[in-house]
């Protein structure tokens, strides 16, 4: 799809040239820009491009607990920290990281009863992998363990180079149509005298948030789903522009 723009050309015509009926009806206009002194006039295009760019959560963040009652202290903490130490060493054991991995334990008592609740909080950048441990982790703990729903997510440095390939490909954008404008014109495209993102927005895919389903659709199991950002920019630039019947110095 083609991307909108905007396009104001401020160009002097080349010496016993007249626009065509065509080039008037394309909406381009003929000044003679004065910035410093008549003497001094610019040649210059000026354009808007816009982009829009997509990009999935790059990270998943799962939380697994445990939890246990007992007569005792020493009873709950062995039998809790038991099925602990399994899960940490499947994460170990699948290439998880520990710097990846966030524990943290409850103990407290009710009645004459110890409770002591365990939580681990894992968070993976390769989602099968993700899938592979959830799997082994109620295969073998079964009933005695609770595995979360997966929360996907985009990381600082996934949306911070989104915002920036959006940017650019908007400048890109501007420069292309710039380019095209200025060989309509008879006219060699120069060095831009000025950028300016003029406006940027982020929005989620209107159908994650039912699941993809549509109105009036059979309910289905909800499954995880990989949500997508949208993040769109518009931008101004404006380029120099020379006269091709110029001869080279």
């Amino acid at each position: 799809m083609d991307n909108p723009s905007r396009v104001f050309a401020a160009i002097l015509p080349a010496a016993g040239r007249e626009f065509t009926d065509n080039e008037k009806e394309k909406g381009l206009e003929v000044l003679a820009v004065n910035r410093q002194s008549p003497s001094n006039r610019v040649r210059e295009v000026q354009v808007t491009g816009t982009a829009e760019v997509c990009c999935p959560a790059d990270r998943v963040s799962v939380r697994v607990s445990v939890g246990n009652s007992k007569e005792s202290v020493n009873e709950v903490t062995n039998s809790v920290s038991r099925r602990l130490e399994y899960i940490l060493q499947a994460l170990r054991q699948h290439g998880v990281k520990d710097e990846d991995t966030t524990v943290r334990r409850f103990l407290h008592q009710e009645a004459d009863l110890y409770h002591m609740d365990a939580e681990v909080t894992v968070t993976f950048s390769d989602f099968e992998k993700m899938e592979q441990i959830c799997s082994v982790l109620l295969e073998k703990l079964d009933k005695s363990v609770y595995v979360g729903t997966p929360h996907f997510y985009h990381s600082a440095e996934c949306l911070s180079q989104l915002r920036r390939r959006v940017c650019v490909s908007a400048v890109e954008n501007a420069q292309q149509k710039a380019s095209e404008v200025s060989q309509l014109l008879g006219q060699s495209l120069g060095p831009p005298l000025l950028v300016r993102e003029d406006d940027t927005r982020e929005w989620r895919n209107e159908d994650e948030e039912d699941g993809g389903r549509g109105k009036g659709a059979t309910p289905l199991p909800l499954l995880p789903r990989i949500p997508t950002l949208t993040a769109s920019s518009r931008v101004f630039v404006s380029f120099s522009l020379r006269d091709r019947s110029r001869k080279k110095l």
